[in-house]
């Protein structure tokens, strides 16, 4: 008989349906520059008919991340980028209606997944003054709780935690028996990191991506990082050769050249001091203290406005309603130093 998921009828999902070539995009937290195109150019230099026509090895590359990362290639599982990492934590640290804590709003898949298995996704609300109160955490670490989802930085949000209070966390976590997951999906913009816990400890992962800072999204590569016997489940998980062989030549490459990692936090950070700066020099609000995004709180509609930057100005950014008492406001991706020229001269011309 045909049968079909009820759970997937009512799932809510939103796919990008734009074509986005000709754009100046900050719409989705990409690194609107990239690479340079002569590092591209040398990494590509030596690709052989060969290497495009074999399945993809992981091992090498798992190796090279974890000799990066100080660390042991069993508490490591590459993922085709981090949102798979987190599909697979929920599938396999989770069970039919478990309980899964996790603060709103956030990255959506995160109750995406918690709503196609069928397990119960216990938002924590910010404040409204976009801060976030562990103690509001805590009180939803019910004994029945089986995993906590944490992000540093968040996305949207751009708020983080201190070792603090992750640590007070993580302890009321332990005494409950609670799978404590973190997602670092902006490591680098913010530097700050608990992935030492993930690495020294149990019950612990942090997901990654290169999408990021790294700028490979469009080629699909993060990896998971756990205790061993927990990331062997995870790896059980994976669909066969599930990492992409161009991601982690290019991941690689990035990971031996420091000099490459350092100009793209240089070129992230005087992009973001520009932006800033020109924003407080003009009055605007804003917010987003980490992650390569920042909320815009506008004098005129937010809405309009990103309509017109697309019509206009072929700049794509987002609009976000209730953010707390900026209401509805912009949502743009931070990148280097002449895209944030770009959209902030013509966010002073449309927002009069």
């Amino acid at each position: 008989m045909y049968y079909v998921n009820p759970i997937l009828k009512d799932l809510v999902r939103v796919f990008d349906q734009n074509e986005r070539k000709d754009f100046l995009r900050l719409d989705l937290n990409e690194n609107p520059g990239g690479l340079s195109q002569e590092f591209i150019n040398k990494v590509l230099s030596d690709i052989t008919p060969q290497f495009v026509s074999q399945y993809p090895e992981t091992l090498h590359f798992t190796q090279v991340l974890a000799d990066f990362l100080q660390t042991d290639v069993s508490r490591l599982c590459l993922v085709n980028g981090s949102a798979e990492g987190i599909r697979y934590i929920i599938q396999a640290f989770t069970s039919e209606n478990g309980r899964i804590v996790g603060v709103i709003p956030s990255y959506f898949m995160f109750q995406v997944y918690s709503e196609m298995y069928n397990r119960n996704f216990v938002k924590v609300p910010y404040n409204e003054d976009l801060t976030m109160s562990i103690t509001s955490i805590v009180k939803e670490l019910t004994d029945d709780t089986q995993l906590l989802i944490l992000l540093n930085p968040n996305n949207p949000m751009g708020n983080v935690y201190t070792e603090e209070e992750f640590k007070t966390l993580l302890g009321i976590a332990k005494q409950k028996n609670i799978i404590v997951l973190v997602d670092e999906a902006y490591h680098y913009f913010y530097p700050n990191t608990f992935i030492k816990y993930a690495l020294e400890d149990e019950h612990v992962f942090v997901t990654r991506t290169f999408s990021k800072l790294f700028s490979l999204a469009g080629c699909r590569l993060g990896y998971v990082a756990g205790w061993p016997e927990g990331v062997k489940l995870i790896q059980k998980l994976c669909t066969p050769h599930n990492t992409n062989a161009f991601a982690m030549k290019f991941a690689e490459a990035i990971i031996k050249n420091p000099d490459v990692l350092n100009s793209l936090i240089s070129n992230f950070n005087e992009g973001r001091k520009y932006l800033i700066d020109s924003l407080d020099v003009h009055g605007y609000r804003h917010k987003g203290e980490a992650g390569n995004f920042i909320f815009i709180k506008t004098s005129t509609n937010a809405d309009k406005i990103v309509a017109r930057m697309k019509a206009e100005k072929k700049i794509l950014i987002k609009s976000y309603p209730n953010v707390g008492d900026f209401g509805t406001c912009l949502r743009v991706s931070i990148g280097e130093k002449k895209y944030m020229q770009q959209f902030f001269e013509a966010l002073l011309e449309l927002d009069k």
